[in-house]
């Protein structure tokens, strides 16, 4: 299938690694500019260099940005329209909020989760946004979580700030459909991300058993028996970005394996 991504102007945000590695991958693969960012700019050229060599694809740029920094964020948006003449897609993604139940959690982690999880998402939309406009449409796809659909225990921060953003993408894909943005959310359950394998670390720490054990224990309640992959996760994730779906806006995509169990 032609996804239709040839020469579309892609930022990931949070690229270099996981998800959004992943993500920025497929992207390349299928002929899109892509620029990633990431705290250290010396990461983001790498990665951005590993990614280009992995595809064939010399469009690819790495940049620095925190993604909880409103300023950092409005530099970096200057800075990608300025190497790629605008942007068509935006990938909007953030490192995970902290482990914790809500009893371990004070007021500075509900703060900076705010910043990370949820304003990241507002303010990268309002930054896309006039390029989008401008080129006449163009693709959203923010990376959330099964903590969407059901609560993941000792995530409290994630339980709670997920939802908001899957409730501001529908409000947006809603208000936005007319201009010819279209606005969506892939969701993963367990994917083979540093992220995962440092909550079953934690896991390993807290109740005192293996790592192996927290692991096994893990994939014992996916039915597809296994944990997914960053490539799996970013061909989904660039399917929604592209024309292919171009008849697709609102929806949740869960990549879990089955592992979300509800309607």
């Amino acid at each position: 299938m032609n996804l239709g991504l040839t020469g579309k102007r892609a930022l990931v945000l949070a690229g270099t690694s996981g998800l959004g590695r992943g993500t920025a991958t497929a992207l390349a693969g299928e002929g899109a500019r892509v620029a990633i960012c990431g705290r250290s700019l010396e990461r983001a050229r790498v990665v951005a260099g590993e990614i280009a060599e992995a595809t064939g694809n010399e469009g690819v740029t790495g940049f620095q940005c925190d993604v909880a920094d409103g300023a950092d964020l409005e530099r970096l948006f200057a800075a990608v329209a300025a190497e790629l003449g605008g942007i068509d897609v935006l990938v909007g993604n953030a490192g995970g909020p902290p482990a914790g139940g809500f009893d371990a959690l004070p007021d500075a982690a509900w703060a900076q989760a705010f910043e990370l999880t949820l304003m990241s998402v507002v303010r990268s939309v309002r930054l896309a946004l006039p390029h989008m406009r401008s080129a006449g449409g163009g693709s959203i796809v923010v990376i959330g979580s099964s903590s969407v659909r059901a609560p993941i225990k000792n995530l409290t921060l994630s339980n709670a700030y997920r939802p908001a953003v899957q409730a501001l993408c529908k409000d947006l894909a809603t208000n936005l459909a007319g201009e010819g943005i279209r606005v969506n959310v892939v969701s993963p359950g367990r994917i083979d991300t540093p992220r995962i394998r440092e909550l079953d670390g934690k896991a390993s720490e807290r109740e005192g058993i293996s790592l192996e054990a927290a692991r096994a224990r893990s994939v014992a309640a996916i039915p597809l028996g296994r944990i997914g992959t960053v490539e799996e996760f970013g061909r989904v994730a660039a399917f929604l970005a592209s024309d292919a779906s171009s008849y697709v806006t609102g929806v949740s995509l869960l990549v879990d394996g089955g592992l979300v169990t509800s309607l």
